[in-house]
């Protein structure tokens, strides 16, 4: 993968999902914090992080959930 420039917002971002540990957050927990939605997509689409829908007991319909991939983890270490 080439080199992704990060701004700071980016690896905030990053950084949030890699201390979150392997289950990841949701969306909605990043847009709160104030990340934006279209920046969490480009991270999606650049391969540093990953999105799934998760179904929680308590939610319908299911959550968009984000977690960080190897990618983004070697992007925020060096």
């Amino acid at each position: 993968m080439n080199k992704v420039p990060l701004s700071p917002k980016w690896r905030g971002a990053l950084e949030m999902l890699a201390t979150i540990g392997e289950s990841g957050v949701a969306e909605a927990t990043l847009i709160a914090r104030g990340f934006p939605a279209e920046m969490l997509k480009s991270l999606v689409r650049v391969g540093l992080a990953t999105l799934t829908t998760d179904l929680l007991r308590i939610s319908r319909p299911p959550v968009p959930w984000l977690r960080i991939t190897s990618a983004g983890r070697r992007a925020i270490e060096g």
